[in-house]
């Protein structure tokens, strides 16, 4: 029992000296916490303080600097001011200096008018007396001419106005003669100068714009392995060949030609997709109208797809941004059109080149000329309004997409069909006509081709003295003949102007025509 309440008073007195002891450290760490929280509040409020300063001085700064920039500008304006007022004084006592000596002029200009008028009164009245003196003179004069001029009529036999007419001819002769070499000596020198410079810079153009001409046909030629694939392609009673006609609008021929099947139509897009279904149609085997049917279908958006692409990279290649999608999807269709037998893509972006190198040997702006040229045939791959001109047509088109105005103009004027309104207008005319006239670029109808050299005859065999003509070159030279015995020299040069001018008006033609009008005379003896 003892034992037992010592061991209780112990434990009790170990409790409190424990407790005793825990509530020691526990002050010591809330003292040491208290220290630290009082550093660290004490290094924060030091952090602002010096933050605030410093946000202080900085504000301080700026609104003196503020305060310096208000007080120069004052003191500019002040200064300005004070300038122009003394230009004003300047002016206005020059001014009142001229005014000055204006007046004292028109003061001793009156004093000169004052003086002179009795001097020119006394000079009136002898003017007057050598007046009567030359008039008499004068009547005596026209009395001696008339005279001379009855003696010379029945001298020569001729009357005053018939001798004057004869002699107003013999000078229209002579004057038309020399005017006419004075006109091709300055046409010369005129035509010199400018063919120079218009030479230098179209040669440097098309030198530096060398774009590979394509030739299209309305007929494309699918090759085949066998000629039993004729048979599967035409199917039983020619039901195959039936859908694809009416899906594609194609006309398929399928003769005697050899590992060969012609597809006929005018639409280079049509043609394609048939061609491409052919393809498919041939490699998979399966060929029946439902076949057929999905695989049109599939490539009609497959070359759909291509035509985009194909915008696409034109115009990632001529450097063109910002194009509506239309416009694109509409330059990716010249892919598959030609025009005179050349390929329309090809040609529109050989014109964007040479429009661009020609705006920039001319200082004008190079994206806009590239742009104009590259839209300028866009009218012809359109959808709807068949009926309008091509350019006209093109030009609606740009328009409807938010072209800019001088673009727009320049698309519908390079045929001549409206009035050019910048500069861009003629370039792209130019480079249309430039890239047209490249040898071997488009392809012309025999007959027109026939007529047009027909045509150049038939005007040069029109003037008189001409005895034979030659078109040569391919239509781009005219050789006139003239008899040595009809016409002159002069006359000759004389033919050569007029018929160009003549041909110029009544005809049309790609690049220029060069006439030469040759005149010689033969002298022929025989030695026997």
């Amino acid at each position: 029992m003892g034992n037992t309440i010592i061991a209780v008073i112990a434990a009790i007195f170990g409790i409190g000296a424990g407790l005793a002891l825990a509530t020691t450290l526990l002050r010591k760490s809330i003292e040491k916490k208290s220290i630290y929280l009082l550093q660290d509040a004490e290094e924060k409020a030091e952090m602002i303080k010096k933050e605030k300063m410093l946000q202080a001085k900085e504000k301080f700064l700026q609104l003196k600097a503020d305060h310096e920039n208000m007080t120069q500008e004052k003191n500019n304006l002040i200064a300005k001011n004070e300038n122009r007022q003394k230009q004003r004084e300047q002016q206005l006592n020059q001014r009142h200096e001229e005014i000055q000596k204006r007046n004292e002029e028109l003061q001793k200009r009156s004093k000169e008018v004052a003086e002179s008028k009795d001097g020119l009164e006394q000079q009136k009245a002898s003017l007057d007396q050598q007046k009567e003196v030359i008039n008499r003179k004068q009547q005596e004069i026209d009395k001696a001419h008339k005279q001379y001029i009855e003696q010379l009529e029945i001298i020569s036999g001729l009357t005053a106005d018939e001798a004057k007419n004869q002699l107003i001819e013999n000078l229209k002769d002579e004057a038309r003669t020399q005017a006419m070499s004075h006109i091709n000596e300055i046409i010369d020198e005129a035509k010199l100068k400018a063919n120079n410079e218009a030479k230098k810079i179209i040669v440097e153009t098309i030198q530096r714009t060398a774009a590979e001409q394509t030739i299209e046909n309305t007929v494309s030629v699918f090759n085949i392995e066998s000629e039993e694939i004729k048979g599967r392609i035409i199917g039983r009673e020619g039901r195959n060949i039936r859908a694809l006609e009416a899906l594609t609008g194609i006309e398929i021929i399928i003769d005697d030609s050899p590992d060969a099947i012609i597809l006929s139509g005018f639409d280079p897009v049509r043609r394609e997709i048939a061609r491409l279904s052919l393809h498919k149609l041939v490699t998979d085997g399966r060929i029946h109208p439902a076949r057929i049917e999905e695989v049109v279908a599939k490539t009609k958006k497959q070359v759909e797809q291509e035509i985009i692409e194909a915008g696409k990279r034109t115009t990632i290649d001529l450097g063109i941004h910002g194009l509506h999608p239309e416009l694109i999807r509409l330059i990716g269709r010249m892919k598959y059109r030609s025009s005179y037998g050349q390929n329309l893509l090809q040609h529109s972006r050989e014109v964007a080149n040479l429009c661009a190198t020609m705006a920039a040997e001319l200082g004008l702006n190079v994206k806009k000329a590239k742009r104009a040229g590259l839209l300028h045939d866009i009218g012809k791959v359109a959808e709807n309004d068949a009926e309008l001109p091509h350019a006209i047509l093109g030009m609606k088109i740009a328009k409807e997409f938010k072209e800019q105005p001088d673009i727009c103009n320049a698309i519908g004027a390079h045929h001549d069909e409206i009035e050019m309104e910048t500069l861009i207008a003629p370039i792209v005319q130019v480079c249309d006509a430039i890239s047209g006239a490249r040898p071997g670029a488009r392809r012309e109808v025999v007959e027109a081709y026939i007529q047009r050299l027909n045509k150049l005859e038939e005007i040069a065999l029109s003037y008189p003295g001409v005895v034979k003509t030659y078109a040569i070159q391919a239509g781009r030279e005219l050789r006139v003949i003239v008899g040595a015995d009809k016409v002159s020299d002069e006359e000759s040069n004389q033919i050569a102007f007029d018929l160009s001018r003549k041909i110029q008006e009544e005809m049309t033609y790609p690049g220029q025509i060069k006439i030469t009008v040759i005149r010689e005379t033969r002298a022929i003896s025989f030695a026997k």
